[in-house]
């Protein structure tokens, strides 16, 4: 579908490939555009960049976490979740016009600023999520049925998750904090960006990497606002003839594209990776042994977090 049509168009068909992380597809499509090119973004966008695609992560960890604990039957932890989770899906229309299809970056920089009473909103709706998520963590953490559910419960060690090719809060969950893409990624090396992980990879674990960095995505969020100064929000740039592959982290893990363009910016061939094919794979092989009830079946596969949307793509 993608192959022929100018940039323009692939911009907006990359996001559809996952609603629930339409962010990062948007913007490691326009990242490798820009990595073609040659085009520049300026600081400020750069920032806006982050702080928009962070309110993804938290949203699309939320909605993960979300479906473990109805999974697992604990429905009003996981009611909790999914009403906080429209904190953040209020932030990304606030900022980008839209909850799911943002469109919202563009070959050097993106579509709209942040307006001084929206960033005073944005801080507040920080506050409240880092509030309200710190007694639903309790509850997740404390509580027995957790525990029985989830502890020692579809267990992948970190040589398996190498194996399998595990990426993400999979990864991450058995010891392989290097996995995460943003290690890689200027913004957040300027943002002090460092990898969260445990080391027990079961369905406990995998559960509490996601809540752990939902609030590190607060934190991530918090640190652009402090550091951003005012100034321009697209440098410009037109797409030129070339390829290249990039990568970044989606909130299920590593997304990666491989594109090449014409002189016209026409995108000549297109192959976009997504992280739930491997995650599902360390799942299938590695996760399932040893669980001993179908109900653990259910919920060690949704502790993994699969997408069939970005999977089927």
């Amino acid at each position: 579908i993608m192959r022929g049509r100018p940039w323009q168009e692939v911009m907006f068909l990359a996001e559809r490939i996952c609603g629930i992380c339409s962010v990062i597809h948007n913007m490691v499509c326009i990242e490798t555009l820009e990595k073609i090119s040659g085009v520049e973004v300026p600081e400020r966008a750069a920032y806006l960049r982050v702080i928009v695609n962070e309110l993804d992560r938290i949203q699309s960890h939320i909605l993960a976490n979300f479906s473990y604990c109805y999974t697992i039957e604990h429905e009003t932890l996981a009611m909790y979740l999914l009403n906080l989770r429209e904190t953040a899906m209020d932030m990304l229309e606030l900022i980008t016009g839209a909850r799911v299809t943002c469109a919202y970056m563009v070959p050097g920089g993106v579509r709209f600023d942040l307006r001084d009473e929206d960033r005073i909103t944005l801080e507040a709706a920080l506050d409240h999520m880092d509030h309200e998520l710190r007694r639903y963590v309790g509850m997740f953490e404390h509580g027995p049925l957790v525990a029985q559910r989830s502890k020692g419960v579809g267990i992948i060690s970190r040589e398996d998750v190498i194996e399998a090719h595990g990426v993400g809060p999979v990864a991450r969950a058995s010891g392989i904090p290097e996995s995460d893409r943003r290690c890689e990624h200027p913004t957040y090396q300027k943002l002090g960006f460092t990898p969260l992980s445990y080391e027990e990879g079961d369905n406990y674990a995998r559960v509490m990497i996601r809540f752990d960095e939902v609030f590190q995505s607060i934190d991530l969020i918090r640190r652009c606002l402090a550091n951003m100064v005012p100034g321009t929000i697209r440098g410009g740039g037109a797409i030129k003839a070339g390829e290249a592959t990039h990568a970044g982290e989606a909130p299920r893990g590593e997304l990666t594209y491989y594109v090449k363009t014409d002189e016209y910016g026409r995108i000549v061939d297109i192959t976009v990776r997504t992280p739930s094919i491997m995650n599902i794979e360390s799942c299938a092989h590695y996760m399932l042994e040893g669980v001993s009830s179908a109900a653990d079946v259910t919920s060690t596969f949704i502790s993994a977090d699969p997408c069939i949307a970005c999977t089927e793509r």
